[in-house]
């Protein structure tokens, strides 16, 4: 049997591999998305006063520190029994929704572009975010650093700081708007919602007018079915920072709908030998190995997750690109993996709006930003939507507050057992009789790039150090020595 590895796989954020591993008529019998980290966060926590966790888990990631932050926060109103104001809860979800754009935007140009602007089958060197400004124009380019840094702004007015923030408090916040900030804000939400149209209208431009585009995304290479999982309002709006967790299956009908403290109840994870990265899956259908179908527990999580789970988006300009993506795609929920890549630029709009929303809210500016705890701490859960789908926080403490336990399941490893499947079929699909091209390669990874995978989130190096391999060639590119770490 051959093997074949994509090491490192790019265009992500944090590390993994791809081993595909063809039979003797050279065609996929197997392949794996490695992650070569161990996972430790959680472990570290404990000990700690657990109103530190909120700027301590922000450095899992210098991606989605908001997520984290916010979705500790919530664990810790938990914990200590508070609700926090009004004013406080619409200042985290201002926040939130910068967070998104600039996250959003992040993946859709950087990450994800290349393959569609410039086509999977472009030169590595070229196949970028460069040569993704080369074709669609400088002036584009400057928009996409000008919106990233407007939201990036946003960010640290609230949180304090742009990628690390330290404003949540367990009742509240740290610190609330003054007017001249508001005003900021919301010139910039304005421009941000301009961005937004004009990201939909070049995915409409480049993607949708594309044909083979479109056959891609509606074709069997990237098609998997599985259920879906996402955070939805008191109607079954998208919600990023706030409401239930709901569950569709394959048919879009209901499976499950829970709070955050129930989400044991729902959700149990599976370990396999050849990864640090948990695989979670709905305890009531139960594991059955990496296959699809109504009868696997396996769901998925994000974007596209979040659109199949709710009836609808909760702003006009967004419900409107949601009725397009449906009308395009037919049937809901939509089972075809890169859509992934649209669904992210409907909530890049939503985000926008509901940005400029709670900028112009009168309370925003209320000085009525926390509730004091007077309870005794004990244990809490806390769930936000971060870009990449579904992230569980769950805080257990004694009776003065220190960290006993802490277990995290973040979006990606929600959506890990989805990525393999998603490699594995598209490999299957793309490598026939051992013809391995760099394109094919590269429209493997397009598979799990779609989820917008972080590993920093999902998995955690316990020594504080990057596994390091040193391989020694000779003049006639033999290995001759290697040293690893």
């Amino acid at each position: 049997m051959k093997k074949i590895s994509i090491d490192p796989i790019t265009r992500l954020e944090g590390h993994g591999k791809i081993d595909i591993f063809l039979n003797d008529e050279g065609n996929v019998e197997n392949a794996y998305l490695q992650i070569p980290e161990l996972r430790g966060f959680e472990k570290f926590c404990e000990g700690r006063p657990a109103e530190e966790l909120p700027r301590i888990v922000s450095r899992i990631c210098g991606v989605c520190p908001e997520a984290h932050h916010l979705a500790s926060t919530k664990a810790l109103d938990a914990v200590w029994s508070v609700e926090p104001t009004p004013t406080a809860k619409k200042l985290r979800e201002l926040m939130y929704c910068a967070h998104i754009i600039h996250s959003h935007t992040a993946h859709f140009y950087a990450l994800a572009a290349p393959d569609f602007v410039l086509g999977p089958d472009a030169k590595p060197e070229e196949r970028n975010i460069l040569g993704v400004i080369a074709k669609v124009g400088l002036e584009i380019g400057k928009e996409v650093i000008k919106h990233r840094s407007y939201a990036q702004q946003i960010q640290a007015i609230i949180g304090g700081k742009a990628t690390h923030p330290v404003c949540g408090l367990p009742g509240g916040m740290s610190k609330g708007l003054n007017e001249d900030e508001r005003k900021d804000i919301e010139e910039k939400a304005k421009s941000c919602v301009k961005f937004a149209k004009l990201s939909l209208k070049i995915f409409e431009d480049v993607v949708l007018k594309n044909k083979s585009y479109v056959e891609l995304i509606q074709g069997e290479v990237y098609r998997i079915n599985t259920y879906f999982m996402g955070l939805v309002d008191e109607n079954n709006k998208v919600n990023f920072y706030d409401g239930k967790v709901r569950v569709v299956d394959q048919e879009g009908k209901e499976f499950a709908k829970f709070d955050a403290q129930e989400y044991l109840d729902h959700i149990a994870e599976h370990v396999e030998p050849w990864t640090y990265l948990k695989f979670p899956y709905l305890k009531k259908v139960g594991w059955k190995g990496f296959v699809d179908g109504v009868d696997s527990g396996i769901y998925r999580v994000g974007p596209l997750a979040r659109l199949n789970v709710a009836d609808g988006m909760a702003t006009p300009m967004a419900q409107e690109a949601y009725e397009r993506m449906y009308e395009t795609l037919g049937k809901k929920p939509v089972q075809a993996t890169l859509a992934y890549h649209w669904a992210r630029l409907v909530e890049l709009m939503y985000a926008a709006e509901r940005l400029l929303e709670l900028a112009v809210d009168e309370a925003i500016t209320s000085k009525d930003i926390r509730r004091l705890p007077t309870a005794t701490p004990s244990e809490g859960v806390g769930i936000v939507e971060a870009p990449r789908g579904t992230l569980f926080h769950h805080y257990r403490t004694d009776a003065n507050g220190m960290i006993e336990k802490v277990n995290l399941i973040v979006a990606t490893g929600n959506n890990n057992a989805a990525m393999n499947m998603s490699v594995k079929k598209a490999a299957q699909e793309l490598i026939k009789n051992g013809q391995v091209e760099q394109g094919l390669l590269n429209m493997v990874e397009m598979a799990f790039r779609a989820y917008d995978p972080c590993m920093a989130c999902a998995t955690h190096s316990l020594p504080g150090q990057m596994p390091l391999e040193i391989r020694i060639f000779d003049a006639e590119k033999t290995l001759c020595h290697k040293i690893i770490r």
